[in-house]
């Protein structure tokens, strides 16, 4: 998985909510943070094997060398949560 990738936590506390790659530490874990919870400034570190790839963000993926903020992945985050929501229906 790649910076910008929008997952979904399959276990854990965190279980159920929507993330975005922010970093990759090895093969085995990513950084994970959605803005609200967990912020770009402390992401979480989460196993590549608890996510489930979503769908890429092109924008986040552009920002994550140093211009990322936490306003941007929220405004990402509801902005996909809402088309799919739309889709589900």
């Amino acid at each position: 998985m790649e910076n910008g990738t929008i997952v979904l936590s399959k276990a854990g506390r965190d279980s159920g909510r929507l993330f975005i790659v922010v970093g990759r530490l090895d093969e085995n874990y990513v950084l994970i943070a959605d803005g609200r919870l967990r912020r770009v400034d402390a992401p979480k570190k989460k196993k590549l094997k608890h996510l489930k790839m979503i769908g890429f963000d092109r924008e986040v993926a552009r920002l994550c060398g140093g211009e990322l903020t936490n306003r941007i992945l929220k405004k990402q985050l509801s902005l996909y949560d809402q088309s799919e929501s739309v889709n589900l229906a």
